[in-house]
């Protein structure tokens, strides 16, 4: 009878760890959609914004057409872009064509003083200091995940339970690495 009670108790306690343990992994799984979710809210906030600024750059450079052409291709490509990894690398090469359209932006002093152009700027700043705040919080979600994910003893019921991938980070290339630490820079 002793024995049939220390195997129940045993029995009920391992169920409470793995109840525990799955029912943690589910909130920071959902936790980590959520921040995505944000993430994706803002970005299509700022891809919403690109073709009026490129309308109103247009106005004073309509000869940078190439420009134009470049930041039109790399917003439809990470408008189109699934999941986090896909995201990340079309965020990057849209970051460098819109690098080239402000450097166009920055020949035209008239271009710069116009009200349109002041408030697309004001609007696009606010947009990118969004997309940082999201992108830290998303990331942190994510370093909980895959640390609970990996620690002990959530890591030998983890796969059992269906929670054998890592998160990936919503992560910037090399080149802006560099820039993390730096506020967002818009120069018109």
């Amino acid at each position: 009878m002793t024995i049939l009670i220390i195997v129940v108790a045993v029995i009920v306690v391992l169920g409470i760890v793995i109840a525990t343990i799955y029912n943690s992994l589910v909130r920071l799984n959902q936790q980590a959609d959520e921040a995505w979710s944000d993430i994706t809210v803002q970005l299509k906030r700022r891809y919403d914004l690109i073709p009026n600024l490129v309308n109103t750059v247009k106005g004073y450079a309509s000869h940078e057409k190439t420009v134009f052409e470049d930041v039109t291709k790399a917003r439809t490509s990470a408008m189109s872009a699934q999941g986090v990894e896909e995201t990340s690398k079309a965020e990057n090469q849209f970051q460098q064509t819109m690098k080239s359209l402000f450097a166009v932006a920055e020949n035209y002093p008239d271009l710069k003083a116009t009200q349109n152009f002041q408030e697309l700027q004001a609007e696009l700043t606010d947009t990118e200091d969004k997309i940082q705040a999201s992108r830290r919080f998303y990331n942190g979600i994510v370093r909980d995940f895959n640390s609970k994910r990996r620690t002990f003893p959530t890591n030998i019921f983890a796969s059992m339970l269906h929670f054998n991938k890592d998160k990936e980070y919503f992560g910037v290339d090399d080149s802006e690495a560099q820039e993390v630490n730096e506020p967002v820079k818009v120069n018109f």
